[in-house]
């Protein structure tokens, strides 16, 4: 847990309540189509700055399928954009991986891949 985690301020909040559900989504390399198949979470930083977390199912056949996790930012404060980005997302990937509760969910502490 990060040393700033507070119950009185949390270093996040969920600006939307619920889960923005994904109607559909194309592969842009495939031009594949599913839909219900992923979700969108929304954040604001104490500083007021946005984020959004995205997770997407990939591989949908019966076994083997992988959930995709994509972590967005912005950070306004210039002095922090070298930060490398495991560093800089690494509140946002916890508050969200709780959220959705993916241990629980899959079984698994860790990502088997990380890109």
């Amino acid at each position: 847990m990060s040393s700033f985690l507070s119950i009185n301020q949390p270093p996040l909040f969920c600006s939307r309540p619920h889960p923005v559900c994904f109607n559909s989504y194309t592969d842009p390399v495939d031009g594949s189509k599913t839909s219900k198949q992923g979700l969108i979470l929304n954040f604001q930083f104490p500083s007021g700055d946005p984020a959004r977390v995205v997770f997407r199912l990939s591989g949908t056949g019966s076994s083997g399928a992988t959930i995709r996790m994509y972590l967005e930012r912005y950070e306004k404060d210039a002095s922090k954009h070298d930060t490398s980005a495991p560093a800089a997302l690494k509140d946002l990937a916890e508050e969200a991986l709780k959220l959705v509760q993916m241990e629980k969910t899959t079984g698994r502490d860790a990502p088997t891949v990380i890109t």
